[in-house]
């Protein structure tokens, strides 16, 4: 047994979007035009699933937002 899980990306972006209540306070952590500009999960995915330097600040983020809510539980 492992101590990760493996998520898919669209859970990860729900996870991030519940955190930072929706995606006016994402656009504000991660600057990526698909947040900012009529953003919605659908085109956001088709755009993190096909570029790797976004994905790769969104799975950071998520990260981040793991550890910052294992501090807050100890």
């Amino acid at each position: 047994m492992t101590l990760y899980t493996v998520k898919k990306l669209a859970d990860i972006l729900d996870e991030l979007l519940d955190y930072y209540g929706g995606f006016e306070g994402l656009s504000r952590k991660i600057e990526i035009r698909c947040f900012c500009i009529d953003p919605s999960v659908k085109s956001s995915l088709r755009f993190l699933r096909t570029t790797p330097w976004a994905r790769e600040k969104v799975e950071s983020l998520y990260l981040y937002v793991l550890r910052q809510k294992a501090k807050q539980k100890s």
